[in-house]
C-alpha cells in the first residue's frame, strides 16, 4: 500500500515537522503539572499536613505489622468455625492450635485437631476429622493470582464419605451447588500425609471400604504415595490399592505415574498411567486392564450398565479429560470370541452417557446367545455351551435388570465380520442399540446366514417394574436343510424360508415376554422339494410311502407351496392357516403353539391327489416339547378305520374290507398365491 509520507521528496524532514508539535505539546503539559497540580507540590515540597499525614499512615502499618506478628491466631478459632458451620449447615470446630505466619516468602498456616462434621441425615459420624495440618503458599506467586504450594504435612486425617442410594453426598458442603467436575488442587510440591484413613459407604452400589492413606519423602522403599483399602461390594469382598512415587519437586508440567489395582465381584481391573498435571485429577491417562466373570458385574465398580456375558479379558488406553472418560483401541476375548472397539462415557447433565463401538473378527455364537440370556455352561472339554437356564427349554429366561437401564443413555454398534461354525450357520452379525431415558431401541438387529438372512427391530421400554416389548423380525430365504436333518445323506426337504414374527408384550426375560405376548407369528415356503417317500406319508399312504422309505429312495416331489400363519394371544400360537401343498399330497394343519411352556399341540391331515390302494386315514400329530417334538399317528381314527375294514369283510366280502384303506385322490392343488399373500 502506498504511504503518501515516504512518496514526498523530502519526506524525512516533513516526518521531523509532524513530530515537532507532539514534543511541545508534551513539554507545555509538564510545565502545567509542575506550577499549578497541588498533589504534586506537596509531594516536591510537602507542608506540615503532609508530614503528619505521611508519619501517622507509616505508624498504622507498623502497629499493623507488629500486631499481626504478635496476634494469637487462636482468638480466631471460635468465629472462623462459628462462620463455617453456618455456612456449610454442618458443625466445623477448630479445637487445637491455630498459627499463622505471614511474614516470610512462604507464608504458612499450622492448624490442630480439626473436625468436620456430616450433614444433617449423616450426623453420627464426621466427614472429616485432622489431628494436625500445615500448609505454606510462595508469596510472589501469590499475588500476580496463582497458587503454588511448596509444603503440606497432614497428619492422622480420617474421612467418612457416604453416598445413598438417592444420590446425596456427605462430602458435598454445599450440595444445592452444581457438580464442578474432578478434583483439583494447586501444584504441591512436597505433599506428606501421615496415618490417613479412608471409609467409603456407598449405598446405591453396596461398596463399603475401608483404607489406609499414607504419603512419605525419602529414597527407601516405603516412599512414595499408597492406598491401601479392603471392604465389601454386594456382600462380597473388595479390594483396592494405589501407588505412587514420592511427591517430591512435582512440577505442573512434569507427570505423576501411579499404578491402581481394584478387584471385586469377580472382576479385576490394573491401571498403569499417569496424571497429566499433577493434583489435578481430571486429566489422565492409563492403560488399563480388565478382567473377571461377567461383564455385566462391572455395573458394581463402575456405574456403567453391560449385559451378562462369558468371561472376559480386556485391555486398551483410557483417558480422562476433565468429565470425558475413553476408552480407546481396546482388545481382548469374551468367552471364545475376539472383542475390539472404542468407548466413551461422559455426562450431559445429570445423565451418564456412554457410546460404543465393537467388533469381533471371529465371533462364537454361543457367547452371543448368552448377551441374550442366555447361561454360558463350561463342558469338561473346555467349551462353552450357553442354555436358557432351565433344563429342557429352549428360551432364555435371565431377567433384564431394568434399574440399570434407567441409570445411563447411550448407544452401541456392534459388528462381527466372521462366525464360528454353528448349527444355524450363521456367518455375520449386525447389531446397534440405543438408549435413552430408560426405553431401549435394537435397531438393527441382522444375522446373515450362508444363505438368507433375519432383520428386525426391537423396543423395550424399561421405564416400568416390568419392561414392555414390541419385536419385529423377518426371515429371508433360509434354507429348509439348515432346519430338518438330512437322512442317509440326502436332504430330506430342500427350499427357502420367508418368514416374520411380530410380537409385543410385556415380561422381563425372552422367557416371559413370549409367554405373555400377543400378534402374529408366519412362515411361508413359496416352492421347494421334498423326500417323496415323507410326501406320501403327509397322507399316510402306506404302500408308496413306506415303500420309498424302507427301498432308499431319494426321489424328491415338488412342494408348490407351504404356509404356516398363527395368531398369537397369551402366549399361545394358534393356527389360522397351515398347508403344506405337494405334488402328490395336500396337507391341511391346525393346533396350537404354547410359548410359554415351550410345547405344541400340532394335527396334520393329509389328502392325496391321485388314487391310493391302502392309505391310513390318520392324521399326523406333532406334540411334546419345542426342543424334542414327538412325531406319531393318531391311533383312534386308525383303530376306526381297521374296525371299519373288519366289520365290512365280515358282513360282505374279504375284499371289500379293503375299501377303507383305498383313497380315490381326489384332493386338488392348493391356491398358493392366495395363501401366500394372505399370511402376515
Amino acid at each position: 500500500m502506498p504511504n503518501p509520507l515516504k512518496d514526498h521528496p523530502n519526506w524525512l524532514v516533513v516526518r521531523d515537522r509532524a513530530l515537532v508539535p507532539a514534543g511541545a505539546w508534551a513539554r507545555n503539559r509538564r510545565d502545567w503539572v509542575v506550577a499549578n497540580d497541588a498533589v504534586y507540590t506537596s509531594f516536591r515540597r510537602p507542608g506540615r499536613p503532609e508530614q503528619i499525614a505521611a508519619t501517622v499512615t507509616l505508624v498504622l502499618i507498623a502497629l499493623i505489622v507488629v500486631f499481626l506478628m504478635l496476634f494469637d491466631w487462636n482468638w480466631l478459632r471460635g468465629p472462623i468455625g462459628r462462620w463455617a458451620s453456618a455456612k456449610y449447615d454442618r458443625e466445623i470446630v477448630l479445637q487445637g492450635d491455630l498459627d499463622v505466619k505471614l511474614f516470610s516468602w512462604t507464608p504458612s498456616a499450622h492448624v490442630r485437631r480439626v473436625r468436620v462434621g456430616g450433614p444433617d441425615w449423616a450426623k453420627e459420624k464426621d466427614t472429616l476429622a485432622v489431628e494436625d495440618a500445615l500448609a505454606s503458599v510462595r508469596l510472589m506467586p501469590l499475588l500476580s493470582g496463582r497458587i503454588e504450594m511448596p509444603l503440606v504435612q497432614i497428619t492422622r486425617p480420617e474421612i467418612v464419605l457416604i453416598s445413598t442410594a438417592d444420590g446425596r453426598k456427605s462430602w458435598m458442603l454445599d450440595p444445592d451447588k452444581p457438580d464442578t467436575g474432578p478434583l483439583r488442587l494447586p501444584p504441591i510440591n512436597n505433599l506428606v500425609i501421615r496415618d490417613g484413613k479412608v471409609f467409603l459407604d456407598e449405598q446405591g452400589r453396596k461398596i463399603r471400604l475401608n483404607a489406609t492413606v499414607n504419603a512419605r519423602e525419602g529414597t527407601d522403599g516405603t516412599a512414595g504415595f499408597h492406598l491401601e483399602g479392603q471392604g465389601t461390594i454386594n456382600g462380597t469382598p473388595l479390594t483396592l490399592e494405589v501407588r505412587g512415587g514420592p511427591f517430591i519437586n512435582i512440577k505442573r508440567n512434569r507427570p505423576y505415574g501411579f499404578k491402581a489395582e481394584l478387584s471385586g465381584v469377580g472382576s479385576r481391573l490394573v491401571a498403569d498411567g499417569s496424571i497429566t498435571r499433577p493434583f489435578d485429577l481430571g486429566q489422565f491417562t492409563a492403560t488399563l486392564s480388565l478382567e473377571g466373570r461377567d461383564l455385566a458385574d462391572l455395573y458394581l465398580l463402575t456405574g456403567i450398565t453391560t449385559p451378562n456375558t462369558p468371561r472376559y479379558r480386556l485391555s486398551g488406553k483410557l483417558t480422562r479429560d476433565d468429565t470425558v472418560f475413553t476408552f480407546n483401541d481396546f482388545s481382548g476375548r469374551v468367552g471364545s470370541s475376539d472383542l475390539s472397539g472404542d468407548l466413551k462415557v461422559y455426562k450431559t447433565g445429570d445423565r451418564r452417557q456412554v457410546e460404543a463401538q465393537l467388533y469381533s473378527r471371529l465371533l462364537d455364537i454361543d457367547d452371543l446367545a448368552s448377551v441374550l440370556g442366555g447361561t454360558p455352561r463350561v463342558t469338561p472339554s473346555g467349551n462353552t455351551v450357553v442354555t436358557s437356564g432351565v433344563p429342557g427349554k429352549l428360551l432364555p429366561d435371565a431377567p433384564l435388570n431394568v434399574e440399570r437401564l434407567r441409570v445411563m443413555d447411550g448407544t452401541l454398534t456392534y459388528r462381527a465380520g466372521q462366525v464360528k461354525r454353528n448349527e444355524l450357520d450363521v456367518r455375520r452379525v449386525n447389531l446397534g442399540a440405543q438408549l435413552k431415558d430408560g426405553i431401549l431401541n435394537l435397531d438393527p438387529v441382522s444375522f446373515d446366514f450362508n444363505r438368507g438372512e433375519l432383520d428386525g427391530t426391537a423396543r423395550i421400554n424399561a421405564t416400568k417394574k416390568i419392561p414392555y416389548t414390541t419385536a419385529d423380525f423377518r426371515l429371508r430365504g433360509y434354507p429348509l436343510e439348515s432346519i430338518i436333518p438330512a437322512r442317509n445323506g440326502a436332504p430330506t426337504v430342500t427350499g427357502r424360508a420367508i418368514g416374520r414374527a411380530k410380537l409385543e408384550g410385556s415380561g422381563a426375560s425372552i422367557h416371559d415376554f413370549a409367554a405373555n405376548s400377543k400378534g402374529t407369528m408366519s412362515l411361508v415356503v413359496p416352492q421347494g422339494q421334498m423326500r417323496a417317500a415323507f410326501a406320501e406319508l403327509l397322507g399316510i399312504n402306506v404302500t408308496a410311502g413306506l415303500g420309498k422309505l424302507l427301498s432308499g429312495d431319494t426321489g424328491t416331489s415338488e412342494i408348490r407351496c407351504a404356509v404356516a400363519d398363527f395368531t398369537v394371544s397369551g402366549g399361545t400360537a394358534t393356527a389360522r392357516t397351515f398347508v403344506i401343498d405337494t405334488t402328490p399330497v395336500l396337507a391341511k394343519g391346525t393346533g396350537t403353539i404354547d410359548l410359554g411352556a415351550e410345547t405344541m399341540n400340532l394335527r396334520i391331515d393329509g389328502e392325496t391327489k391321485s388314487p391310493r390302494l391302502i392309505r391310513l386315514w390318520s392324521p399326523i400329530t406333532i406334540s411334546g416339547p419345542l426342543t424334542a417334538p414327538k412325531v406319531g399317528i393318531d391311533g383312534g381314527a386308525v383303530a376306526g378305520q381297521v374296525g371299519l375294514g373288519v366289520v365290512i369283510g365280515a358282513l360282505i366280502n374279504p375284499l371289500v374290507a379293503l375299501l377303507p384303506f383305498v383313497d380315490p385322490g381326489l384332493a386338488k392343488d392348493a391356491n398358493c398365491g392366495a395363501l401366500i399373500s394372505s399370511a402376515r
